[in-house]
C-alpha cells in the first residue's frame, strides 16, 4: 500500500511538467533556486564542521530549527494548499485508518520542500560529526526533526483543508498571512540592526536556552549539547523531541480518522433584511452610487484587504527610522498622513473593480459627476475618522497642541489629493484589476506600463500636491510655529481644489467614455 501512494505521488509530480511551457519554466526556475539554496545551506553547514565556536553553533541550529518548525505548521495553514493527497479521497477505497495516516506520511517525503529539508538536515549531520557518539546523534536528531517537520506539514494541510474549505475563510486567512509577514518585518529589522558582536550573541543563547527545552528547539539542540559535552541535557531533549512526534503521529492518525467521516464544508447562505445601505443613504444617483461602495466596502474582499494594509505600512516605516535614530517628535508625526496618502490612493483604479458590473452605471444614464462623488464617501468617511482621531492622538503623544493644524493639514491634502487624482484616473485610466469573487491575492494580466503610470501619477501627484503644507509643517517645526496655521490653509485649500477638480473633470471623462469603459471591463 505505501508503494502504491508512492507512485501516485510520483506521477502527480510529474503531471507538473505536462502544463503550458511558461508554467513548466516557472516550476523550472522555481526547483533550480530551491535545490539552489539547498546545495550552498549543505556546503556551509559542510564548512562549519571545522568551526570551533560549538556554543554559537548550537544556538543558531536551534533558533533556525525552530522557526522551520513553525514555517511547517504556519503555512500550509495561513495561505492553504493544494492537498492532491487529501485523505477523504481515499475514503471509498476501505484503507484501514492506520495504514492510510502511514502511507500518506511517507508520500509527503516526495516533494520538492521534504527534498530540501533532507539536503540540509544531512548537512547538520556533517557539522556535527565530531565523534562517533556525537555523529549517531546527530543522524538520530535529524531523522527526528525531518519525521517532526513532514508530519507538521500533514497535519497543518489536513486542518487547513477542513477549516479553510469556503472561499471566504481562505481570505481570511491569507488576509492574516500577509499582516503576519508584514509585521514580522521590523522583527528582520531589529535582527540586523544589532551589534551581534556585542550584545546579539546574549541575546541569541537566551532564546536558544529556552527553545532547547520546548517541542520546537529540543530536536536541534540534541546534537550540539552532546558536542558540547553536555550528555545529560541532550538525552533529555532526545526524549523530549521523541515524545513529540509520537504525539504528532497521534494527532495525524487522529485527525486522518477525523477527516474520513467529514465531509467537506459549504459556505453558508445568509440572510439579509431590507436593502442595507440603501436604504440609509439619500435616494438619488449619488446615495445609490455610495451605498454600492459602502456595500463593496464591507463584503467584498478586494476592498477590505487593502484597508487592513493601510494602518500596518506605517509601522514598517516607523520602526526602521527609529532604529536609526529619528527622534520620536519627528517619527511620531509619519503615521497619520502615510494612511491618509494609501486611503487617498486606494481608489486610483476603482472603476475596474466594478468589471463588467460597471454596464448598471452606463446604461442607466448615472451623471460622471454622482458616480465620481458616490465612490468617494466609503473612504472619506474613513479618512475623516482617521485625520480626527489620529491627529488629535499624535498632539496628545508629543504634547503639543500647536502642531494639530499642520498634522490636519498635511493629512487632509494627501487624502484629497488622492482622492481628486483618483477620481480622474480610475475613469480615465483604468487598468485590469482582481475580479469581483476572485481572491484578492490574485495578479490580473495587465499591461506593466499603463499599471505602473497611473499607480506612480496618483501616489507621486498626492505628494506633489500636499508638498506645500508639508514645507510650511517644517517651517513650523524648525523656524516659527506661526507657520502651521499656513499649512493648515494650504493643505485644505489645495486637497478640497484637487477633489472638486478630480469630481469634475473625472465624471466629465465618465460621462464622454462611458462605452469604453465597458469594453475595457469586458476585455479584462
Amino acid at each position: 500500500m505505501v508503494a502504491q501512494f508512492l507512485r501516485l505521488k510520483l506521477r502527480l509530480l510529474a503531471n507538473i511538467f505536462r502544463r503550458s511551457p511558461w508554467q513548466v519554466v516557472g516550476i523550472v526556475v522555481g526547483l533550480i533556486y530551491g535545490l539552489g539554496v539547498a546545495v550552498l545551506l549543505f556546503a556551509t553547514l559542510v564548512g562549519l564542521r571545522f568551526s570551533g565556536d560549538v556554543a554559537v553553533i548550537r544556538d543558531a541550529f536551534i533558533v533556525a530549527g525552530a522557526a522551520t518548525i513553525i514555517g511547517f505548521i504556519v503555512f500550509p495553514l495561513v495561505f492553504g494548499v493544494d492537498d492532491t493527497m487529501d485523505p477523504r479521497r481515499f475514503a471509498l477505497f476501505g484503507v484501514p485508518n492506520r495504514t492510510l495516516a502511514f502511507g500518506l506520511a511517507v508520500a509527503a517525503v516526495v516533494g520538492i520542500p521534504a527534498l530540501v529539508l533532507a539536503i540540509v538536515l544531512v548537512g547538520t549531520v556533517f557539522t556535527w560529526s565530531r565523534g562517533p557518539a556525537e555523529t549517531l546523534l546527530a543522524i538520530i536528531a535529524a531523522a527526528m526533526a525531518f519525521a517532526t517537520c513532514i508530519l507538521l506539514a500533514r497535519v497543518a494541510s489536513g486542518l487547513a483543508s477542513l477549516l479553510l474549505a469556503t472561499r471566504r475563510a481562505r481570505e481570511l486567512m491569507g488576509v492574516f498571512g500577509i499582516l503576519l509577514i508584514v509585521m514580522l518585518s521590523p522583527i528582520l529589522v531589529v535582527l540586523v540592526s544589532t551589534d551581534w558582536a556585542d550584545s546579539g550573541l546574549g541575546v541569541l543563547e537566551s532564546i536558544a536556552g529556552a527553545l532547547a527545552w520546548t517541542p520546537l528547539g529540543a530536536v536541534f539542540a540534541i546534537p550540539g549539547d552532546a558536542a558540547t559535552g553536555d550528555w545529560g541535557p541532550a538525552i533529555l531533549k532526545l526524549l523530549i523531541a521523541a515524545a513529540t512526534l509520537g504525539a504528532i503521529w497521534l494527532a495525524w492518525q487522529a485527525l486522518v480518522a477525523r477527516m474520513l467521516v467529514t465531509p467537506g464544508r459549504e459556505a453558508s447562505a445568509k440572510n439579509y433584511r431590507g436593502l442595507g445601505w440603501f436604504d440609509r443613504m439619500p435616494h438619488g444617483a449619488t446615495g445609490a452610487v455610495a451605498a454600492r461602495s459602502l456595500t463593496y466596502w464591507f463584503r467584498d474582499a478586494r476592498y477590505w484587504v487593502s484597508l487592513l494594509m493601510v494602518p500596518v505600512v506605517p509601522v514598517l516605516v516607523m520602526v526602521p527610522l527609529s532604529l536609526a535614530g529619528i527622534p520620536l517628535s519627528y517619527v511620531a508625526l509619519i503615521p497619520v498622513p502615510l494612511m491618509c496618502l494609501f486611503l487617498g490612493w486606494s481608489l486610483h483604479n476603482d472603476t475596474a473593480y466594478d468589471s463588467t458590473a460597471v454596464w448598471m452605471h452606463v446604461a442607466s444614464g448615472v451623471r460622471g459627476a454622482a458616480d465620481r462623488t458616490g465612490r468617494l464617501v466609503p473612504v472619506l468617511i474613513a479618512g475623516v475618522l482617521v485625520i480626527g482621531l489620529g491627529s488629535a492622538v499624535t498632539v496628545f503623544v508629543l504634547n503639543d497642541w500647536r502642531l494639530l493644524p499642520s498634522v490636519l493639514g498635511v493629512s487632509t491634502a494627501l487624502l484629497f489629493a488622492g482622492l481628486g487624482l483618483g477620481s480622474f484616473t480610475s475613469a480615465r485610466l483604468p487598468y485590469p484589476a482582481v475580479k469581483p469573487g476572485d481572491s484578492p491575492f490574485q495578479a490580473p494580466q495587465s499591461t506593466g506600463t499603463i499599471t505602473a503610470l497611473v499607480q506612480s501619477v496618483t501616489m507621486f501627484g498626492s505628494l506633489l500636491i500636499a508638498s506645500p503644507a508639508v514645507v510650511f509643517a517644517a517651517l513650523g517645526i524648525l523656524v516659527d510655529p506661526a507657520w502651521y496655521t499656513a499649512s493648515f490653509a494650504a493643505g485644505v485649500g489645495l486637497g478640497l481644489l484637487v477633489l472638486v477638480w478630480g469630481i469634475w473633470v473625472g465624471g466629465r471623462v465618465f460621462d464622454r467614455r462611458g462605452p469604453e469603459i465597458l469594453a475595457a471591463a469586458l476585455r479584462a
